[in-house]
This record gives structure tokens, C-alpha cells and sequence, in this order.
């Protein structure tokens, strides 16, 4: 059985970022200046990069689908550089790919000698800065077993590889009783303007003007109950989905114009905690490089239950 999957001539690449958005698994991202394929487990060999890329520094290659093997990915990245590394990693924590994960790092810790950079920040960086690290507290640990026990490939759901996404999985949330809280009266409308969508908003329109924007994932305002009161308020709103969206180069030359000719002051990316959602967060990082003015950007995320679980600067 054969399986495509993207190759990336970095003598090429130019490190303009275009392709990083397009990529819904979140498996390419901007490393040291250029675009780098973090993971092969969640490329899907779609291609939607390659017509974003106008260096022509993309293609589809096709080999055997060997099963997975993460001692000789990690082996890979090691030869890319630290933050690679750490992008791999986290990558792959973020997927709750717990397994592959205590491969790389246990294997890294067995040759930390031979490797040119800190392995122990390496392990620190990645168990300390992913926020939904509680899922496996011990991950990066390395504490379990190891060998093919650690794989459980084909038993729990590497639907990834070929193309499916944690955000995709259905699953019922559950309300207690005691969160129901009776609806007093209609709660007003934050909304400033129309229309939100992307695609359709004009960047010169007035009510962009030296305004605080918010730019947000489509299903953030349907997951937060205070959605309105608690983050819209006050801000202009414009609104897209990183995995489904088509042509979103567009959106990352619209915030530029937002950024350099409106002089929005602030810009809050509000995006769900499945990994595909990220994207939204890469347009605004890629338009703050290109423009000329700078404006501070905090990145808010929120879980399918409606709560914030990570707000920072960044």
C-alpha cells in the first residue's frame, strides 16, 4: 500500500509562510525560517500547501506506508535543530499521540550525548508549555513502558493519519444540572458591524478604524454561553475557520490592511483547543510580520465546554 505525503525542498522555500495556513492538520509549520513538516503522522497528503506556494518549493512524493515508526522521524528532526524538535513534540502531544511521544523523548535522553542541543529543555519546553498536558501528566516523563506496547497504533484512533482531525470527533458534552441558569431576559447584542465572515469584510470599512479587533474561530461564539458580554464587547469582530475556510491568503492580505491602513490597536485571536483551529492564530502571526506597523496580539483558547483555558500575549 502506497501513501502520499509532502516534501519540502528548503533550498527553495523562502520562508514566506503562505503554506502554513492551508495545512488543516497543523503538520507544517514556520521553523527558523522555513516551512518544515513537523509531522508525517498527521500529513494527509492532500496537498492543499502545494498551490500556496509560490516557490514551487512543495511537491507530493509517494512511498510504502511503512507503519509508523517515531525513533526514526525523531532521528529526522534531531538533524533540523531544536525547535524543531520541540514543534515535533508538542505536535504530537497535542494530538494525545502519548506513546510516540515517550518514544522520541526517551530516545533523545538515550543519545542526548550525540545531540548538539539541551534534550532536558527540549523535554521541559514541551511538558510545560502545552496547556492540555493534564491529559497524560506524565508524557514527556517517559516513566512508562516502552517498544511496540507504547504504539496502541491501530487501537486508539490514528484515523490522523489519513486525514482525520480531532476536532471532527463527535462526543456528547455533558451539562450538570446545577450550571442551568434561568434566562431573566433577551442579553443584548455586542455586535458592531456587518458583515464578520472574512471573506466579505472590507478592511477601510469605518468601523475598523483605530478599533481593537477580534478575530475568531466560527465555533467560539457557539461553545461560550458569555461569548458576547465577556469577549465582544467594545471590539470590532471578523470571524473564519482555519480548517474549512478556501483561499485564506486572502485573510492574511486583509489583516495587513487592517494592521497598516485601519491602525487597529489590538489584535484577540480566539480559537477552539483542537489542534486544526491553530491556524487562525498562524494568519494573524504571518500578518503582523508583514506589516509595517506592529500591534500586540493575545491569543485565547477556549475548550468545547465553553471555558478559557489559555489567554496570553504572544
Amino acid at each position: 500500500m502506497k501513501r502520499d505525503i509532502i516534501q519540502i525542498d528548503e533550498e527553495k522555500c523562502t520562508g514566506c509562510g503562505v503554506c502554513i495556513p492551508n495545512c488543516h492538520e497543523g503538520a507544517l509549520q514556520m521553523i527558523d525560517g522555513k516551512a518544515r513538516l513537523i509531522s508525517d503522522l498527521m500529513c494527509d497528503g492532500l496537498g492543499a500547501c502545494i498551490g500556496h506556494c509560490p516557490e514551487g518549493a512543495i511537491e507530493i512524493i509517494q512511498r510504502e506506508a511503512q507503519p509508523y515508526d517515531e525513533i526514526a522521524v525523531i532521528k529526522e528532526m534531531v538533524t533540523k535543530g531544536k525547535n524543531t524538535v520541540i514543534a515535533h513534540l508538542a505536535h504530537l502531544k497535542d494530538h494525545h499521540e502519548f506513546g510516540f511521544l515517550k518514544q522520541g523523548v526517551r530516545w533523545m535522553q538515550e543519545n542526548k550525548l550525540e545531540i548538539e542541543f539541551d534534550v532536558d529543555e527540549v523535554t521541559s519546553v514541551v511538558h510545560n508549555g502545552a496547556k492540555q498536558a493534564e491529559a497524560a501528566p506524565s508524557a514527556c516523563g517517559c516513566g512508562g513502558g516502552g517498544g511496540h506496547d507504547d504504539h496502541q497504533h491501530a487501537d486508539h484512533g490514528h484515523a490522523h493519519a489519513g486525514g482525520g482531525c480531532p476536532g471532527s470527533q463527535a462526543k456528547t458534552i455533558e451539562k450538570p444540572e446545577t450550571t442551568h441558569v434561568e434566562n431573566t431576559g433577551d442579553a443584548p447584542s455586542e455586535l458592531r458591524q456587518w458583515p464578520v465572515q472574512m471573506h466579505l469584510i472590507n478592511p477601510a470599512a469605518s468601523y475598523f478604524q483605530n478599533s481593537d479587533l477580534l478575530l475568531a474561530a466560527d465555533c467560539v461564539a457557539f461553545s461560550m454561553g458569555n461569548f458576547h458580554s465577556k469577549v465582544l464587547k467594545g471590539r470590532s469582530l471578523a470571524i473564519a475557520c482555519p480548517k474549512l475556510d478556501s483561499n485564506t491568503e486572502v485573510y492574511i492580505d486583509k489583516l495587513v490592511a487592517l494592521i497598516d491602513e485601519s491602525k487597529i490597536n489590538t489584535i484577540t485571536v480566539m480559537k477552539m483547543t483542537v489542534p486544526c483551529c491553530g491556524g487562525i492564530l498562524q494568519m494573524a502571526q504571518i500578518a503582523s510580520q508583514k506589516a509595517t506597523r506592529k500591534v500586540p496580539i493575545k491569543s485565547i483558547t477556549v475548550d468545547i465546554n465553553g471555558e478559557i483555558v489559555a489567554e496570553d500575549w504572544i
